[in-house]
């Protein structure tokens, strides 16, 4: 999937749901929390100032990052692999290491 996103929006790949806890139980699909956090795949060319410049953002292609659990919007593709996310810089709590 090839998604090149507009002024101060990001493409994020969340990651998968945890299978087991910590203890050992594997979880059914309807126990499973969504993952706050996923990586970057693509971002805009930053959001657009009053006097016409661009602010670029403070995230890049690669970081890993920690969002809030009803940020963006969420787009299906054809298998697992291509479901992302798609959400505005101000939605990324925190960039991880």
């Amino acid at each position: 999937m090839n998604i090149k996103p507009l002024g101060d929006r990001i493409v994020v790949r969340r990651e998968e749901a945890e299978e087991k806890t910590t203890g050992g139980i594997v979880l059914p699909d309807s126990a499973k929390n969504k993952p706050q956090r996923g990586t970057i795949l693509a971002v805009g060319p930053g959001k657009m100032l009053d006097d016409g410049s661009r602010r670029g953002l403070q995230v890049k292609k690669g970081d890993k990052v920690l969002f809030t659990s009803w940020a963006g919007d969420e787009f299906k593709g054809r298998s697992a692999s291509d479901n992302i996310l798609l959400m505005r810089e101000e939605d990324v709590l925190a960039v991880m290491d």
